[in-house]
């Protein structure tokens, strides 16, 4: 299976965000990285993915590039290509004037069909070599979401700081979750994980979806 990060693109300030981020994950996996444009007719394709690749080249030159365009709607397209992905990553806006894809409508809907991490990039652009990565949990069965967050705290030589309902505050980090609270430690957070079940955001990941100030990462679980 491939091993990569795909980037959903429209030309958007939005989507260039994400691409930004999605090569900085492409360095952190060590991967190459795929940028994906659904596109009502593929010929309208070409400008947006040039300026991708050339963005790309200019800021990673070490990271190999894939580029695809394809018709139809860019959740099923995107749900698609997440499932040959290390990671996918959207923006938060943008993939709206063409295909429909818009904040409120196709991200929700994408974490729900996603087959692998998905990442809505949310937050200013800001330097997060330093800042925590906080896992949010909903239920203790949450492990893959947890496996993920361990990972990526590794990834960035990063501490993990965990938040669940219910838990008194521990010196590792853990802290009872409550939504401003966890809106706020969002603040000072390089990226948040979250889960997912059966194909839903539970109301931790759905708050997170709007409200976060740093990129989400939503990871598939059970049931």
């Amino acid at each position: 299976m491939p091993y990569r990060v795909v980037v959903g693109v429209d030309g958007s300030l939005a989507s260039v965000r994400a691409l930004d981020r999605a090569a900085e994950e492409a360095v952190r996996f060590g991967c190459a990285v795929r940028v994906v444009y659904a596109v009502p007719d593929r010929d309208e394709a070409g400008p947006v993915l040039a300026h991708a690749v050339s963005r790309l080249r200019a800021r990673c030159p070490g990271v190999p590039v894939e580029v695809g365009a394809a018709e139809g709607d860019p959740v099923g397209v995107l749900a698609r290509e997440s499932e040959a992905a290390v990671l996918t990553v959207i923006g938060s806006r943008g993939l709206g004037a063409l295909a429909g894809f818009v904040r409120g409508a196709v991200a929700p809907r994408l974490v729900a069909r996603a087959g692998g991490p998905l990442m809505v990039v949310r937050g200013a652009l800001r330097r997060d070599r330093r800042r925590d990565v906080l896992l949010a949990l909903e239920r203790d069965t949450d492990a893959d979401a947890a496996v993920y967050a361990l990972g990526e705290a590794e990834r960035r030589t990063a501490r993990l700081r965990v938040l669940h309902p219910g838990v008194r505050p521990r010196p590792i980090g853990a802290a009872a979750l409550r939504p401003h609270p966890l809106m706020d430690a969002t603040r000072t957070t390089a990226v948040v994980v979250a889960a997912t079940r059966a194909g839903r955001p539970g109301p931790v990941a759905h708050a997170l979806l709007h409200h976060a100030h740093c990129p989400v990462v939503f990871v598939p679980g059970g049931g």
